[in-house]
Order: C-alpha cells, then structure tokens, then sequence
C-alpha cells in the first residue's frame, strides 16, 4: 500500500511523511478512524514508507525489494496481530495460522471491517473474533529479536479494541520499554475502549472520514462506477468506503428486507411471526446479530430525524428511504427514542454472549409495545 493509492487525506499523509524525514518517529501511534475510514490503509502505507529503500518527497517508490515485500505482507521486520477465532478450517485461534488469509482480506478489503473479516476467515456461530494474551506474549518474543533487513522492527496492531485485559496487560509491558529501533501501529475503530495506560503510551493520529468528493474519484476510477451513480453511493455512505463499496456491488439490501419484514411483524403484531424470526436470527453468526443491532440503530436514527423535520440530512435510497417514510407516520417520537435505547441494550448483551433468541424475542415484544403507545 503507497500514500498515493489512498483517496484525499493529504494532510495527515505529509504530516506522517515530515514525521520519517525528521526523524521524529513515535514508537507507538494509534491510527484512529470510524469504520470504514483510511486508517489501517495510512498505517500500512506509512509502514512501507518507514522501510522503504529509495523513499521520494511524497511516497515511497514502489519498486524496491522492501516496498515489493510490504505490497505483499510478507515483509520478515512488519509482524501483523488481529482478531482470530478458531473455524473449521483453522483450528489455532493466532495471527500467524490467519497469514494467508489476512493477505488475501488486506488486498481486496483495505477498508473492511471486524465483520468482513470474520466472514473473509469462515467465523461462524457464537465466535467473536479477540486477540489473546498468549498471543501477544509470542509476539513479545519476535520483537525481541533482530530486524532482518530493515532498519525498524514494526508491528502493526488491527483492532486493539479486542485485547480482552490480560492481552492488553501483555501489550503495555513492552510498549512501556519497547525493543530499540521497534515501532508498534495500532489501528482501530474506537478508542474509548482501549485501556487508558495503553492511550497514554501512544501518539494519536485522528483519521477523518472520507469526504465525498474522495469516495466519487475512488469509485469511478477504482470500481469502475458510472460518475453519477458514484456521487449518489458517496453521498449515502457518509464517508464510509467500505460501506460505499458495497453499495456499489449492491451489497446489504437483504438486510433491509429482513429488517423491515421484522419491524412489520412487530407492528401488527403478529407474535408467531416474530418467534420464526427470532429462530432465524439466533442462526446468525455472531457478527452478524451485531451487525442487525447496529442497522437497526442507523434506521432509527434516520427515522427520528425524519420524524423531528430534518429530512435533508437522511441519507438513504429506494426501499429504506420508503421504510423510513412510511414508519415515521406511523410511530411517535418517543418510541422511537426508546426504541433505539432498546437496539442499543440488545447488542451490550449480545457483545456479552446472552442468548441470541431470547434477546431478540424480547426486544421484539418490546418494540410491538412501543410501536402502539400513542
């Protein structure tokens, strides 16, 4: 990954460039960004700048043997650490048994998210992904060594967010007295869920969302989309890449028709209905559940704006425009409120391993209540 491949973000780009040139490199950084954002691909392209043997003003060239290593993830100096859960295929829940994949995943999802890569792996069920203390006891121990061939050790952290406390009691350890010339990178989505030693050991880099303007070029350039439909997949993706992408593949619309065949259950009720539906979702991955309590948030967040006359700021199209419309007329705005604060509940506990179908059952109950206050 080069500077050059990742749309807009020209000021942190130069800023990260000045860092290496004046040799004012932090040990450790957290590239911090919403999902969907440009960080894991900036920490990746800052990586290959570090190493790079023929670096240029703006970029690293590209062409040498430590840049063809880095565009590949198979750099013997650049160490990787990300979620993992065991699946039927890889039976060690560690970093390096997910190589292979890992390289696969960054090469065609540079912006995906937690989501994406669990299915990329084959996750299924209960399993979340989360990075174990043995884990990053191992990699204590590579670090300890020798670079090979460059003049920095780098280990890139994906996801720090899921070091449960005894991984990122490991972690601190070593970035309280790192090995010489070692940098460490992490890279996340959410910051307020690391631990606030590991926050006071790193120099925050703040990654913006992508503007519009950045998403239109990438995707007409990169995914081939026609100019006008990019400028409407850029405006509904609020600057959420990975999200653009999908839409541009037309990704995501049977979520919508689950999810507003759910909410009409709940509004008749049709209590049969939604106990079918609470079988179907327990089926879901893990992630996935997550995922509808994360969708659900966004739909009711629109329809409260919708509601409260700030129509101009929901972005959305064809069927979730129509769902937003129709709902709004049909339900007050406290219920909406409490609906959302419901949504929010359910995926604490489901972040905590409760029961898929009884929270889904329950919530279900709920919200048909809610639908009917007046």
């Amino acid at each position: 990954m080069l500077f050059r491949e990742i749309p807009g973000l020209s000021s942190i780009k130069k800023t990260l460039i000045h860092s290496v040139q004046s040799n004012h490199v932090a040990h450790a950084q957290l590239f911090h960004g919403p999902v969907g954002s440009g960080n894991l691909a900036l920490a990746w392209a800052y990586a290959t700048y570090i190493n790079c043997e023929d670096k240029q003003s703006d970029d690293a060239c590209g062409r040498c043997a430590s840049c063809a290593k880095m565009r590949k993830l198979v750099h013997p100096d650049f160490y990787h650490i990300f979620p993992t859960a065991t699946t039927k295929k890889v039976k060690e829940a560690e970093s390096d048994a997910y190589l292979p994949l890992w390289r696969e995943f960054t090469a065609e999802q540079p912006y995906g998210a937690l989501p994406n890569w669990l299915e990329h792996v084959g996750v299924e069920g209960n399993k979340q992904g989360n990075i174990s203390a043995e884990e990053a006891r191992k990699i204590i121990q590579k670090l300890s060594l020798k670079a090979f061939e460059a003049e920095y050790k780098i280990l890139l952290i994906w996801q720090p967010e899921m070091l449960n406390q005894s991984s990122a009691n490991a972690l601190l350890k070593i970035l309280e007295e790192p090995p010489a010339k070692t940098l460490f990178l992490l890279v996340c989505n959410d910051a307020n869920k690391l631990l606030t030693t590991i926050l006071s050991r790193t120099q925050r880099v703040s990654v913006p969302q992508f503007s519009d303007e950045d998403i239109t070029s990438y995707l007409a350039e990169k995914a081939h989309v026609e100019s006008s439909r990019a400028k409407q997949i850029a405006y509904l993706s609020e600057g959420n890449l990975n999200k653009a992408l999908a839409l541009s593949k037309n990704q995501g619309q049977g979520k919508h028709q689950w999810f507003a065949n759910w909410m009409r259950m709940a509004y008749k009720p049709d209590v049969a209905a939604l106990v079918k539906l609470a079988d179907e979702f327990d089926a879901f991955s893990k992630e996935d559940q997550k995922g509808m309590m994360e969708y659900g948030l966004n739909i009711f967040r629109d329809l409260l704006m919708w509601k409260s006359g700030a129509e101009s700021l929901v972005r959305l199209e064809g069927d979730e425009l129509t769902f937003v419309q129709n709902f709004s007329k049909a339900v007050n705005l406290r219920a909406l409120e409490l609906i959302s604060g419901e949504f929010s509940q359910t995926h604490y506990y489901l972040e905590r391993n409760a029961r898929a179908k009884i929270l889904h059952l329950d919530l279900s109950l709920l919200i048909a209540k809610l639908f009917k206050q007046k």
